[in-house]
């Protein structure tokens, strides 16, 4: 019997990727809208905690720049992208740079057949704080105060759709 992978995050190892939310993709991308709130909540939690954020964006002159919904000013790097994987030269440099052990991904790529530990966004940010007395806990509970409602309406969008 094998145990299931076990996900660890810190901030101080942890970067976060956005990957090809973009505005053409609004209409074609079933329950869009709960990707970008889920997407902001994440970029806020992210500049709260000084974890580096990569952006990238595929073929922009053809399917638009990250939509005007999400404030990326602050990433560490955007880059647009031909290839159909973020796994770029840019993005190992800074990888490697942050020394980036564990990294959240966002974006509209269904990514648990690659591989990867899905979770809430909840889950992970409390995760990064890890405890209560964290110094920066009380700014991550209130950030997933502000998107409660946003979450509850995800969540029973998601119950309903199937994988």
């Amino acid at each position: 019997m094998s145990l299931p992978k076990i996900a660890k995050l810190a901030p101080q190892t942890t970067s976060l990727f956005v990957c090809d939310i973009q505005e053409r993709f609004k209409s074609s991308i079933w329950q869009f809208p709960s990707v970008i709130s889920v997407a902001g909540k994440m970029l806020k939690a992210s500049k709260h905690l000084d974890i580096p954020v990569v952006v990238t964006e595929q073929y922009p002159k053809g399917l638009g720049s990250t939509v005007s919904e999400l404030d990326i000013s602050d990433a560490t790097l955007c880059l647009p992208k031909t290839k159909f994987s973020m796994f770029l030269p840019e993005v190992q440099q800074v990888l490697q740079k942050h020394n980036t052990k564990s990294i959240m991904l966002l974006g509209i790529e269904r990514m648990k057949q690659a591989g990867a530990v899905i979770t809430t966004s909840e889950s992970a940010l409390f995760q990064l704080v890890q405890d209560a007395k964290h110094e920066k806990f009380k700014g991550i509970s209130n950030l997933v105060k502000e998107y409660a409602e946003a979450t509850k309406v995800n969540k029973l969008l998601y119950k309903h759709h199937p994988y």
